[in-house]
């Protein structure tokens, strides 16, 4: 992991709190800067900003001087390829995940799950869901079938997998920090989901305390900008 850490950028509506720094929180670079916060893969996922509603226009919090998200190409857990481009004209949701985290990211998953349903049909269509491996020994075709399906997310979300060359890649281009722990079945890595707007640029973030409703809010948006 680099430890050559750039200032953190300024994102509207962030007020660190104590309970977000249970871990480290790393401001990495990710196409001139957004944060990552590398949390534990139990249960430390930080909580929402102090402040709630980020900006009168976002529900998530706006990345103040949005650029254009990094490239994601990965091989698709259900085949065919996961590549970012292709979902441009749409609002892009990225986030992290690995399928044997015992409560972080099946809570996140299920929560995206919440706020795809309670979208009308017409704004469902516009959304594109992309999750990325931060396990690439445990998270195989057979695994990532069981977590999607048991989400309620197949045939919604594309899993990109790969070895760890692969998804190392990814990880740097966007800034997110993987650690192995002690025990065996948790990973630290950063939990975050990104809005990725219909431009390709990375203009929200949520953290892993989202509620789905904030989806819901800003993907009309996310779909238009």
């Amino acid at each position: 992991m680099a430890t050559d850490i750039e200032p953190a950028p300024r994102i509207r509506g962030w007020r660190p709190q104590r309970r977000d720094v249970l871990l480290a929180v790393l401001a990495l670079a990710i196409a001139g800067g957004l944060i990552a916060v590398l949390i534990h893969g139990r249960s430390h996922a930080p909580s929402a900003p102090r402040g709630g509603v980020a900006t009168s226009v976002w529900s998530g919090l706006a990345v103040v001087n949005p650029k254009p998200a990094p490239p994601l190409v990965l091989a698709n857990y259900a085949g065919g390829s996961v590549n970012i481009a292709s979902d441009r004209g749409k609002a892009v949701l990225v986030t992290f995940l690995y399928t044997h985290c015992p409560d972080t990211c099946p809570l996140m998953a299920s929560k995206l799950h919440t706020a795809l349903t309670a979208l009308p049909a017409s704004e469902r269509s516009k959304v594109a869901l992309i999750a990325v491996s931060v396990d690439p020994v445990g998270d195989t075709p057979a695994t990532v079938a069981r977590f999607v399906s048991a989400h309620e997310l197949s045939g919604a979300m594309k899993y990109g997998i790969g070895n760890r060359p692969e998804l190392s890649r990814v990880w740097a281009a966007w800034g997110v920090g993987t650690k192995r722990t002690k025990n065996p079945e948790v990973i630290e890595h950063t939990a975050l989901i990104y809005g990725v707007d219909a431009s390709g640029k990375i203009v929200t973030v949520y953290p892993a305390s989202f509620t789905p409703g904030q989806i819901v809010h800003d993907v009309p948006r996310l779909a238009t900008t």
